[in-house]
């Protein structure tokens, strides 16, 4: 994501008075204030400083290269969103299908999304303990896709909560799956501009 910068440069403000540096008093006043000069701040910024650098449509270009040739991206959108729906929508104009996930309820991630996975409903009291079983999310998700179909993106969000050894399994992904690629959110981007 690129870093809007803003360019700070002070000014002093036209002087209206004597060279002295004091405001000459009204006949009725007897004393002088000391005039102080005020500071006028300009700031220069263009278009990308709005909009966001990333959002340019050279970057969108770079985004889909970078999705291509690595094959499992981390990205840190900003707070306030609408970054990754960008990206999401140009990838899907792309041809590629979507998983998303939330790292929250994902479990271990390995056996969620490759494996056959047992599933443990919530029980009210008197009812009987019951265990379900589920296909591997991924390959019943490849099963599905279209023959026109570029692969499957599992998207994770919010997976800052996951460990190193999870989030190392989600980069190996596209290599045990070569159709698919993985994208988590692990966290916002923070930015802070100090003047």
């Amino acid at each position: 994501m690129a870093i809007p910068i803003f360019r700070y440069t002070p000014t002093p403000a036209p002087f209206s008075g004597t060279t002295s540096g004091f405001r000459q008093p009204h006949a009725s006043k007897s004393i002088k204030f000391l005039s102080q000069t005020k500071l006028r701040s300009r700031i220069k910024c263009g278009l990308q400083d709005f909009i966001g650098g990333d959002l340019v449509k050279p970057d969108l270009g770079k985004w889909l290269s970078d999705v291509e040739e690595h094959k499992a991206l981390a990205i840190y959108p900003p707070h306030e969103g609408g970054y990754e729906g960008r990206y999401f929508t140009r990838l899907r104009y792309q041809g590629y299908y979507f998983l998303d996930l939330s790292a929250r309820g994902l479990g271990d991630p390995e056996t969620t999304l490759t494996k056959i996975h047992p599933v443990c409903p919530a029980h009210l009291g008197r009812q009987p303990i019951a265990r379900w079983y589920f296909p591997p999310e991924v390959d019943y998700r490849l099963s599905l896709l279209p023959p026109n179909a570029k692969g499957l993106v599992v998207w994770i969000m919010e997976a800052k909560v996951l460990s190193k050894a999870e989030l190392q399994f989600l980069a190996l992904l596209p290599s045990l799956r070569p159709k698919v690629k993985v994208i988590a959110e692990c966290g916002n981007c923070d930015i802070r501009l100090i003047f």
